[in-house]
């Protein structure tokens, strides 16, 4: 699982009300509701992103409320992963649930600026600064499991998947 993109810098406890705001959250189209990701925090982001950039943030990204619908506009809006310093609990969970790869690296957000490329290698753990000298950073890997999900597009696609080849129960 690599991914490849550039950087989009956020600080420190990144809530998900800035992540989607609470006002879109009568809109259930994944399409639509990816229109509305980092709006508050920048809203022409939507506009600068490409398929594959990488958000990088500090502490605490994805605190506040419980929500399924930050990860997933993040995902619909092209981002291919988070690097974050940390993640909220309930954000870790549900980005894996939804399909969403994020890592932890602590020391990523101060060796990168906005606009550069990264690679980030979820099996071999490890995040490449690509141009410069193009320094190595080790990341947790992404166990089996999780990988498995993030293949399925998350963990309803992935039980669905595991019902129809008959190794789930009802």
């Amino acid at each position: 699982m690599k991914f490849r993109g550039r950087v989009w810098i956020f600080g420190d406890n990144v809530d998900t009300d800035v992540i989607y705001p609470a006002r879109y959250m009568n809109i259930h189209d994944p399409k639509q509701m990816a229109a509305h990701c980092m709006e508050d925090a920048d809203p022409d982001f939507m506009k600068k992103i490409r398929p594959g950039d990488v958000i990088v943030a500090g502490e605490n990204f994805g605190c506040g409320s419980s929500r399924e619908h930050a990860p997933i506009a993040i995902r619909e809006a092209g981002l291919s992963c988070i690097v974050a310093r940390s993640f909220a609990r309930i954000f870790y969970r549900n980005a894996f649930n939804m399909g969403l790869p994020i890592f932890e690296s602590a020391e990523l957000r101060d060796r990168v600026a906005e606009g550069d490329e990264i690679e980030v290698d979820g099996v071999a753990g490890t995040i490449r600064i690509l141009g410069g000298e193009g320094e190595i950073l080790s990341i947790q890997p992404i166990p089996p499991f999780m990988q498995e999900l993030l293949r399925d597009g998350g963990l309803m696609k992935h039980l669905a998947k595991k019902r129809s080849a008959g190794e789930g129960g009802t």
